[in-house]
């Protein structure tokens, strides 16, 4: 009896055991398990510190072709051409691109239809490879235009209509479009084409001539508007860089493309005044002739020394822009009529919540022109038009 109890209990101690080990190894392969889930979410969080490093450097050119833009954006061994000056910056535009040993491209962004942008986008067409070329969807009844899209159709391509968040590489560097995000402006500016370009822990937010509409519109659809450079919009006018607009980009450098002496009192003081109650390093083109920036992915440099300037430009007593109040100056409109400038001098305003007077009837930013005498046009609050204005 007592053998049997004895063998018993040695059973009972024996499948103890064996449910003691079965638990222990089974911790174990618990703790296993969690340990490759940590290691799993270490190499994601990992994974992601990676993406965010780049080799090489991102040159960003910002061309001086005066009154005028023209971004050329370098990564690797691919190049993007923003902009292309005026009509008469072609040989300037060549000897520099041919200086760098650019000879094509793989984007090339034409902001909008004014001169001083698409001037020499024909040539670039006619004379590079270029793999895609963006375009808003507007026109203009411009020579400069229709150059431009005869030379895109003589390549046999067609314009990329931007969309806002679309996103493309050059090179490691990213680039997302952020403008426009409406249509039937009735200013040409605010179909912009605005690019945000990200390489490695750097960016920089390139806004052609966007204005306060434009500026408004990116900041009501949530883009993630923070950038280390701001190409100021439409050569630092009055129209563009608004406090809101560059609090949400709080750059720590600004670059401003704008020909020395301009008619247009570009950039305008208060903008430059804005800039610098920011701290933001000023850098422009009147004043150091094409600016260079330079990014390794963490730091950005320039190949010249910040402005110190505190005022803007001013321009001469007989433009348009500048003569509002005047009773006696004469300026040219686009169609070559003498127009003299006073009070009683006719306007047009686009039929529908025109914002902008137009000196010219057929300037293609207006709709449904309706006419009306400056002084009427400047009592309702409207600005002169930056195009048909020139």
């Amino acid at each position: 009896m007592k053998r049997l109890l004895s063998f018993f209990i040695s059973f009972a101690l024996t499948l103890l055991l064996i449910s003691c080990g079965n638990a222990t190894n089974s911790k174990a392969e618990t703790r296993s398990s969690l340990n490759a889930e940590n290691t799993s979410v270490e190499t994601s969080i990992s994974s992601g510190t990676q993406s965010a490093t780049v080799n090489g450097q991102l040159k960003v050119h910002f061309i001086d072709v005066g009154q005028a833009d023209c971004i050329l954006l370098q990564q690797g061994n691919e190049n993007m051409l923003i902009d292309a000056g005026n009509n008469d910056d072609e040989q300037t535009i060549k000897n520099y691109l041919q200086s760098l040993g650019v000879n094509e491209f793989k984007y090339v962004i034409g902001t909008h239809p004014h001169e001083d942008h698409i001037g020499s986008m024909d040539y670039i067409m006619n004379s590079f490879k270029v793999g895609k070329i963006y375009f808003p969807k507007a026109t203009a009844t411009t020579k400069t235009f229709e150059n431009l899209v005869n030379a895109v159709k003589n390549k046999g391509m067609q314009f990329a209509e931007p969309t806002p968040g679309e996103t493309f590489k050059l090179g490691q560097a990213k680039c997302t479009i952020l403008a426009p995000n409406n249509s039937g402006y009735e200013d040409l500016n605010n179909y912009s084409i605005v690019v945000k370009v990200e390489f490695g822990n750097n960016s920089l937010l390139l806004a052609g001539d966007a204005e306060d509409i434009s500026e408004k519109e990116m900041m009501d659809k949530g883009f993630n508007l923070k950038a280390d450079v701001l190409k100021v919009g439409h050569h630092g006018s009055n129209s563009s860089t608004t406090r809101e607009f560059l609090n949400a980009v709080n750059p720590k450098y600004a670059v401003i493309s704008v020909g020395k002496g301009n008619d247009y009192g570009h950039p305008a003081t208060d903008t430059i005044q804005k800039l610098h109650a920011k701290g933001i390093n000023i850098y422009r083109t009147d004043e150091s002739g094409t600016i260079v920036a330079t990014s390794d992915g963490t730091n950005i440099t320039f190949n010249t020394n910040p402005s110190t300037t505190t005022v803007g430009g001013t321009a001469p007593a007989n433009n348009k822009n500048s003569i509002s109040n005047s009773t006696s100056s004469t300026v040219n409109n686009n169609s070559g009529v003498q127009a003299s400038q006073d009070k009683t001098t006719t306007v047009w305003v686009s039929k529908n919540n025109g914002k902008v007077y137009h000196f010219d009837k057929s300037c293609s930013g207006m709709k449904n022109p309706v006419q009306m005498t400056l002084e009427e046009a400047q009592s309702k609050g409207l600005r002169a038009c930056k195009k048909c204005a020139n």
